[in-house]
């Protein structure tokens, strides 16, 4: 089973479809450079145990409106967990890897591993446009209200950037890269000059990358079921055995790939 609207790293996704909805929302052509996707999670648990929803995170900063207040969230390198109980809503911001650099100034690293209040970055008028997605409840309002926050805050675009998201969407979509000087080659680019834009501009080293979209892969493979054939999937995601590439996932999840597959089921 998957999990259509926010794709790969979204733990146990079934589960998830049981919890909580999710839709995608694509932003105004003026964003688009900069911004992914718009994503809407609602949940009632009322009445019913709180449940944990664990994500294995993309490259990717995001700006969330929540309760109590609208936060920044850089790429976090270990394992996401949101505990959703009551009722109600969370509006989300998935920028493009390389797309919140211009919005800030500075190496996205930074935020690496961290939260920090929207408004450090955005000022107080956030605190306006987080009630207004706190009190809403109409998808297309909710998403209206964000994008003319942002693009009231539009900067320059940014060619490195550009080339940056680029790079990133290359790994995804070639399962076959399994090296930085692989990577750097077919981008054109040194290792070193590599390794410097993905400090500046996504905020988690290329190796990273490369792993986690591995990792991605895994987890998806792992949601099918518990009929598979770990070492050749090991070997499929370029792993030397099938014990590095448990030790990967586990260390990555919380548990091993075997354990994950029947935990799904």
């Amino acid at each position: 089973m998957t999990f259509p609207d926010l794709g790969r790293g979204v733990l146990h996704p079934g589960q998830a479809q049981a919890v909580l909805s999710l839709s995608r929302h694509e932003p105004s052509l003026e964003l688009a450079r900069f911004v992914e996707f718009y994503w809407l999670v609602r949940w009632d648990r009322r009445g019913q145990r709180a449940h944990e929803q664990k994500v294995l995170a993309h490259p990717n900063v995001h700006l969330v409106f929540e309760d109590p207040g609208a936060h920044v969230y850089g790429v976090d390198r270990s394992l996401f967990v949101r505990r959703l109980e009551g009722a109600g809503h969370v509006l989300g911001v998935k920028f493009r890897p390389g797309g919140f650099r211009p919005f800030i100034g500075r190496p996205v690293t930074e935020l690496a591993d961290r939260v920090v209040p929207a408004a450090e970055m955005f000022g107080r008028d956030v605190h306006r446009i987080n009630e207004a997605v706190l009190h809403g409840s109409d998808d297309p309002a909710l998403t209206s209200h964000v994008e003319s926050f942002l693009l009231a805050r539009l900067p320059e675009p940014d060619p490195i950037a550009e080339e940056v998201a680029a790079m990133v969407e290359h790994v995804t979509a070639d399962s076959g890269l399994r090296r930085v000087d692989q990577l750097a080659e077919e981008c054109g680019v040194t290792v070193r000059r590599l390794q410097r834009l993905f400090y500046e501009y996504v905020g988690a080293s290329p190796k990273w990358v490369l792993r986690r979209a591995r990792l991605h892969e895994a987890a998806q493979r792992a949601d099918r079921g518990t009929n598979i054939d770990w070492a050749a999937l090991a070997a499929g995601l370029g792993y030397a055995d099938q014990a590095h590439f448990t030790r990967d996932f586990t260390a990555a999840v919380g548990t091993s790939p075997a354990r994950y597959a029947a935990n799904g089921l």
